[in-house]
């Protein structure tokens, strides 16, 4: 693959970016909702409660999050309010927000439409694997660190938007990974700037593949991009050949990458709790 065709697709696609002719992923209007509300922080667990009532199958999947190892509570949990104030009004907002994004992972072209659903299901197993780093190896929000997982190929999105009209490129399964691999950083970190997203999430989507990166202190860059591995064990693919244990992420999270220890019990129920958080 060429890196002419690579920099030909990037000025297509910024262009018609500009031109609103491919217009950036927009948040469903519920997560929108959801997000103004979890930012106040005078907000009620009631207030949220009215706005995720709205929709019915995600205050399923709420209350269903709140009776699941993660939230290790004794009381059974039958209503939305109680899911908001057990697992926490900025909590409920994050996970709204990932729940909701599914909704965009569609198209019309199958080839395209099943490369989203690759990705959708690569994403939420890198989220649920973030948040169990982050709770139990930082003192980052697990909640934060899940949603970076989410949407840390987020840039993918467009570009496939973008090669549905192009044949050529989306019946090539390489030529559309190639150019997935060139793009969706940048693409992906001007999406969370365009949502306003926190600053510590914006650079995910164009960092996490970075491995030589250097940082002060750990953040959910590391954070995503040791899930993002992670997620690949026991596969024969590229990023299982890299030298781990060269890759500083690992070091700045206390983690050896050659240890063999076997998880804790507790550990692997909240890792399966974790990953189906948005199934």
């Amino acid at each position: 693959m060429s890196e002419k065709l690579v920099e030909a697709v990037r000025n297509d696609l910024i262009q018609a970016i500009k031109k609103d002719e491919i217009k950036l992923p927009t948040l469903p209007e519920v997560a929108l909702q959801i997000r103004t509300e979890a930012k106040n922080p005078d907000v009620s667990a009631a207030r949220l409660t009215k706005v995720i009532g709205q929709d019915v199958g995600l205050s399923a999947r709420l209350i269903k999050v709140a009776n699941s190892p993660l939230m290790r509570g004794s009381k059974t949990i039958e209503n939305l309010q109680m899911a908001i104030s057990r697992i926490g009004v900025a909590y409920a907002g994050n996970l709204a927000t990932g729940i909701a994004m599914q909704q965009m992972y569609q198209a019309s072209s199958p080839s395209v439409d099943e490369k989203m659903r690759e990705i959708w299901s690569r994403s939420t197993e890198v989220a649920g694997i973030a948040y169990i780093l982050a709770k139990h190896y930082t003192n980052l929000r697990p909640d934060e660190a899940s949603l970076a997982g989410l949407v840390h190929r987020i840039g993918a999105l467009p570009i496939l938007t973008y090669l549905e009209d192009q044949p050529k490129l989306n019946q090539n399964q390489k030529a559309m990974d190639f150019l997935l691999l060139q793009l969706q950083g940048e693409i992906g970190q001007l999406i969370l700037e365009t949502w306003d997203f926190p600053a510590e999430l914006i650079p995910v989507p164009s960092k996490f593949t970075d491995f030589a990166r250097e940082s002060d202190g750990t953040d959910y860059v590391d954070i995503v991009m040791v899930a993002n591995l992670q997620s690949y064990l026991g596969s024969d693919h590229p990023y299982t050949k890299l030298d781990w244990s060269a890759i500083p992420a690992f070091s700045r999270l206390g983690l050896d990458p050659d240890a063999e220890e076997q998880e804790a019990e507790d550990i692997s129920a909240e890792m399966e709790a974790a990953m189906a958080m948005f199934d």
